[in-house]
């Protein structure tokens, strides 16, 4: 589908004329978090609410969620970048021209390497996804022209400090239904071979799949590699940074494990690239990730179409980030466990009616847009400028 077809088939979806775009607001907030997760330095989850209205009242929600240990993005300048940049170039726009909204956005924070600012831009496209599809009366795979997934499976996510940790944490996740695994590696490759065969041996039957993050060295993941298959791990994502290419050509020669892309692969352009390079076996997709679900679902075709591996992931994504998640996974009807794991880590809720984990699974929403009902009085009550 070429790129004009793409967003064509967005916009004539909804089932009515748009009202233009009256107001953008941006709601700063941050989430509790439980137990220990190496990105989150203190024990909260920053992350911001962005609510699109239009001039006959209809409106959507949007969430951006910033990592600072994971990517350069905080909560104050998702929050300023928002609020300055990229709200004000779409007031009085059709809020069905995703993606005339992506080129203003990129226009007001223009691209580095990649996408600038990616994970605040989340916040708006999730939002006008939201208002097309409630526009159209229909849930988001639908407005797609897709049979999603009733459920997308979860895996629970085991980062730990030592291995006696290992095993009280999988008791946990399988209490709480969950059959599936992913590890934190990188950057003590003993630690890191340790840890894959004691989660191997305590789930002889699990999808496992380690998450370096970039954390390893070439020398070190050449190394190491071919001892984590051994292990019993399934795939391996992000050995190195995104930058060191040359050494990431070297691990796809070497074969040991399929190798997935996440960090790197922010716009679909840079997808192709890496994969002309022949750098990657497939992705761990984030829509939080991708500036949104425009050019996340442009990149999981591209995957279908090249036969490539498509893994859901997130950034710890709470409430309607989340529910992204489980749309584009669910429409494209996802073969492996999703590493999901804001249920695991965070606390609270900003939604009516929060997600909840049934038999290590999560419902993907129906309802129209997003189907999500954001307590509205809750997150102005707790924005926090």
């Amino acid at each position: 589908m070429t790129r004009r077809r793409f967003a064509a088939t967005l916009a004539a979806a909804a089932m009515k004329d748009a009202a233009p775009i009256r107001t953008i607001e941006v709601f700063p907030i941050r989430y509790p978090v439980s137990g220990f997760f190496k990105f989150f330095t203190k024990p909260e989850r920053p992350a911001v609410f962005v609510k699109i209205t239009c001039e006959d009242g209809t409106f959507g929600w949007g969430q951006s969620v910033p990592i600072p240990t994971w990517s350069y993005e905080t909560l104050e300048s998702a929050t300023n970048a928002l609020r300055a940049y990229l709200a004000p170039p779409l007031i009085a726009k059709n809020p069905s021209d995703i993606e005339g909204a992506h080129a203003l956005m990129n226009k007001a924070i223009a691209p580095s390497y990649s996408t600038g600012m990616p994970i605040a831009k989340a916040g708006i496209d999730l939002a006008l996804h939201d208002i097309a599809g409630k526009l159209a009366g229909k849930s988001l795979p639908q407005l797609w022209g897709r049979q999603p997934l009733e459920k997308v499976t979860l895996s629970w996510t085991v980062n730990v400090r030592t291995i006696a940790e290992v095993e009280p944490l999988m008791v946990d996740g399988r209490q709480r239904g969950y059959r599936h695994f992913n590890i934190k590696v990188a950057p003590d490759p003993k630690f890191d071979v340790e840890l894959a065969r004691t989660v191997r041996r305590l789930a002889p039957d699990c999808f496992l799949w380690a998450d370096a993050n970039g954390g390893y060295d070439v020398s070190t993941a050449l190394a190491v590699i071919p001892k984590l298959r051994d292990a019993g791990v399934n795939v391996l994502e992000q050995p190195l940074p995104p930058n060191r290419l040359s050494g990431l050509a070297a691990i796809k020669r070497q074969g040991a494990l399929p190798i997935l892309f996440d960090e790197g692969v922010v716009s679909v352009y840079d997808l192709e690239e890496f994969h002309k390079l022949g750098l990657l076996d497939g992705v761990a997709m984030k829509p939080a990730r991708t500036a949104g679900l425009f050019d996340a679902r442009r990149q999981v075709e591209y995957l279908e179409k090249n036969k490539l591996m498509f893994l859901g992931s997130g950034l710890t994504d709470p409430d309607v980030s989340l529910a992204a998640s489980l749309a584009l996974y669910g429409a494209f009807r996802l073969k492996f466990p999703a590493a999901l794991n804001g249920l695991q880590f965070l606390a609270g809720s900003w939604l009516k009616k929060p997600f909840v984990m049934e038999d290590g699974a999560i419902r993907v929403p129906t309802a129209p847009g997003l189907g999500v009902d954001v307590d509205e009085e809750k997150v102005r009550s707790a924005s926090r400028d």
